[in-house]
């Protein structure tokens, strides 16, 4: 539990810089006072974990990044924005709480929200498009995010979680929604950190893949677990719609053992990754499997 406590100060610390840092860039490039610039920084700038950018900080400087790496690491947020403001729309998951707050939607109109999120993805990659790092690396960055958010991953995951609502789906089928809907960009944050750090980014990209179905499957148990309040975001809402989890297909005694196995297997891959031992990155998996937001 210690190291749980002390991953959680470390995350609401990077947080607290990561959205000091991005309300300076977002005032600075997003200065136009309509509603869409409105919107775009009313979401981006919600009280989010901030999970994403963290993890590629940390593989790319031990937690302690330069303007390239949060630069970075702010692409991958915005993304991950986008994402959510699409979510939560009347014709996906008709959402109006996130982040502890109205949903966008709710809080100026649906076709703001729409284009929000289109300009919160293409954002993303003007944020790249100027990383000051050397060209080769500046394009591995784009593959690796336009790859891990588009029609082959994120994108199509979410297109899946749709055709599966109120379908029986097996176990198989659910985790590759899983890796598709919410691991791609999560091992996507890990391998551009990796690609900053020029290490090895086929072994970070596995590593990312089990902590990403780590937090889905967290995320999952929390549902059914946890009140609107804990989470921020509307309790209960995959089984109101009846979404396919890992709690409605292996129930919650599985599912919490399964998450546990995923935890141990996380813990295994950042001792083969040789993290060092004040990373604190070591302290992750067990954060994942035990938080309550």
């Amino acid at each position: 539990m210690a190291r749980t406590t002390d991953f959680s100060t470390w995350l609401a610390k990077f947080a607290a810089d990561f959205d000091k840092q991005l309300n300076v860039v977002l005032g600075d490039e997003l200065s136009h006072d309509s509603r869409l610039h409105q919107a775009v920084k009313y979401a981006l700038l919600g009280k989010g974990k901030r999970i994403r950018p963290a993890l590629c900080c940390l593989v790319a400087s031990n937690g302690a990044p330069n303007e390239a790496v949060m630069r970075t690491a702010m692409a991958i947020e915005a993304v991950h924005t986008y994402s959510l403001v699409h979510d939560d729309l009347p014709a996906m998951d008709d959402d109006c709480l996130r982040r502890g707050r109205a949903t966008v939607h709710v809080q100026f109109d649906e076709a703001t929200a729409i284009l929000c999120g289109d300009a919160l993805l293409t954002y993303a990659f003007e944020l790249l498009a100027t990383v000051d790092v050397d060209a080769e690396q500046r394009i591995e960055l784009v593959r690796v995010l336009s790859q891990s958010a588009g029609h082959n991953g994120m994108v199509l995951g979410q297109h899946l979680d749709i055709d599966a609502t109120s379908q029986s789906i097996s176990f198989e089928e659910l985790q590759n929604i899983h890796l598709l809907k919410t691991t791609e960009l999560i091992a996507s944050a890990i391998e551009m950190g990796s690609v900053l750090a020029g290490q090895n980014t086929d072994k970070w990209r596995k590593f990312g893949e089990k902590i990403g179905m780590l937090f889905q499957v967290v995320d999952d148990i929390l549902d059914v677990t946890a009140d609107s309040e804990q989470l921020g975001k509307t309790a209960g809402k995959d089984d109101a719609a009846q979404k396919p989890t890992a709690v409605s297909v292996l129930g919650l005694d599985e599912a919490r053992e399964f998450a546990a196995q995923l935890c141990a297997t996380a813990e295994n891959g950042l001792q083969q990754l040789g993290v060092e031992s004040t990373n604190p990155l070591n302290q992750l998996p067990s954060f994942l499997l035990d938080r309550s937001f």
